[in-house]
């Protein structure tokens, strides 16, 4: 919590209402709430890095098996103390770890950009398998879009992280989507703050028929990228073979 919200927080009580001991005991309690935040924050942000890595790996095996990257870019965020504060002043819940713990499930997020619609479900479907990943909830915008058009899949995790001294669960939000998808949602997202727009409504539905066409344009190039590998087909076991020593930089001198 920054030294704004601390300021805040402390200007609301009515200290005249205090004895010595009672200031004592609310101060204490004040910092032991913000240690506790802190700690709570650096977990999240190690549960960021165990996902990270999950994806990078499975990029990496990708790459030695198929000599593509299925993953165009990895982005991570931490949700600001201000949004998680917001957040739990709209549930109707007081300031405390439990709360954010159990109620606020997007405070630690990873998002996934890929070049194929078809390579979202296959990495999230090789996330989900690991027996470590735990997942939560499952919210597919890509086959049921937002009605303004936004498209992602959404999958809420649980990663066990493990600290010197204790390994905790913890929950990240992933959204998966194609770099078509992110350059929408992208331009969405600064759009939609914008006041005073003229014919907002049109705007809207300009929006609405963007995120359409950029849906068809990513079955399309999924429908160029397969009509391209026709032709490896008939490639015989011997080839399959010979390919996957070369990707090895396997010499045959």
């Amino acid at each position: 919590m920054d030294n704004d919200n601390i300021t805040h927080a402390l200007e609301m009580v009515d200290l005249s209402k205090f004895t010595p001991n009672m200031l004592y005991e609310t101060a204490k309690d004040i910092m032991e709430q913000l240690v506790d935040f802190k700690e709570i924050r650096m977990m999240y942000s190690c549960a960021i890095k165990e996902i990270r890595t999950k994806f990078e790996v499975l990029d990496t095996e990708f790459n030695s098996r198929y000599q593509r990257n299925p993953i165009s870019s990895i982005t991570s965020r931490l949700k600001s103390n201000k949004s998680i504060l917001g957040k739990l002043s709209r549930k109707g819940l007081d300031f405390s770890i439990e709360n954010i713990e159990n109620n606020i499930h997007d405070i630690a997020g990873v998002r996934v950009v890929c070049s194929y619609v078809d390579d979202i479900y296959v990495l999230a479907d090789a996330l989900i398998s690991q027996n470590d990943i735990t997942l939560i909830k499952r919210k597919d915008y890509i086959t049921n879009p937002k009605p303004n058009g936004y498209r992602s899949l959404h999958l809420i995790v649980s990663v066990p992280v493990f600290f010197a001294e204790q390994t905790k669960q913890m929950q990240v939000e992933v959204q998966i989507r194609t770099i078509a998808m992110d350059y929408w949602a992208s331009l969405e997202h600064q759009l939609k703050y914008k006041k005073d727009v003229p014919e907002e409504a049109d705007v809207i539905e300009r929006l609405k028929n963007c995120a359409d066409t950029i849906a068809n344009l990513d079955k399309e190039m999924i429908d160029i990228r397969n009509q391209l590998a026709l032709g490896t087909d008939d490639k015989t076991e011997d080839d399959v073979l010979f390919e996957k020593m070369k990707r090895l930089n396997i010499s045959f001198d």
